[in-house]
């Protein structure tokens, strides 16, 4: 394995401007996560824990620090670099799914494979698999729509994990989930991160963080916790 962190911020900050005042999202963030980590960011609304998910993401640059992914610096890349970067090393699972209504689960776990260019047999031989892997295989041919919402999450899981990304960032992935739901989401995760993946968790939820192995608490733009998890 590599001895290179996989992520690592230094000094990071995030500015925007609104109505003429600057508000500091991320205020000097330091932050190295290592291969196969499983993570969970916590914080209050306003506390910074979506920008840093953002910037993590390569949706979103720093407006001063570093930020370097498996040793390669972030920040000056072009858009086209950033999106390469998105496409093949980062897949994303959101509170909202984000599923194109009109296609199956197979088109909507493949659609990272067409911005990449793999062929059209490639795409539903990679795609059927990963929908098996998150026990979607009997439900290819389905719309969203036709999905109860905890099969909706499992395609977005399969979804990002189909380019066999290098970290899984998941947006509040149980927020739209009742309870037992969302313990059937968090068993996928939990697997994807035994398996050697790893996961950063955006949650606000004290019971789905405990999943996480290490938990970093956001307050102000600003880490004010970072501990490991004790498995209470």
């Amino acid at each position: 394995m590599s001895t290179t962190p996989l992520i690592q911020l230094a000094g990071v900050e995030r500015v925007f401007h609104k109505g003429g005042a600057a508000v500091r999202a991320l205020d000097g963030v330091d932050l190295t996560i290592d291969h196969g980590e499983y993570v969970a960011i916590m914080g209050p609304s306003g506390s910074g824990k979506s920008t840093l998910m953002s910037v993590l993401g390569c949706l979103d640059t720093p407006s001063r620090g570093t930020y370097s992914l498996s040793g390669r610096t972030v920040e000056g890349l072009s858009d086209d670099d950033l999106a390469r970067i998105r496409n093949r090393q980062i897949g994303f699972v959101f509170q909202s799914f984000d599923l194109l209504p009109r296609a199956n689960a197979v088109d909507n776990a493949a659609l990272p494979l067409v911005y990449a260019g793999v062929s059209s047999a490639e795409r539903r031989r990679r795609a059927a698999e990963v929908l098996a892997r998150v026990g979607l295989g009997s439900r290819q041919d389905h719309r969203p729509n036709e999905l109860s919402g905890g099969e909706c999450q499992r395609l977005a899981i399969a979804r990002a994990l189909v380019n066999e990304p290098s970290i899984i960032l998941a947006d509040e992935p149980t927020g739209n989930l009742d309870s037992a739901t969302s313990e059937e989401i968090m068993e996928i995760l939990d697997g994807l991160s035994r398996q050697g993946a790893t996961v950063l968790l955006v949650t606000h939820e004290k019971e789905i963080a405990a999943h996480a192995e290490r938990r970093i608490r956001l307050r102000d733009g600003k880490i004010v916790e970072d501990t490991k998890n004790s498995g209470e």
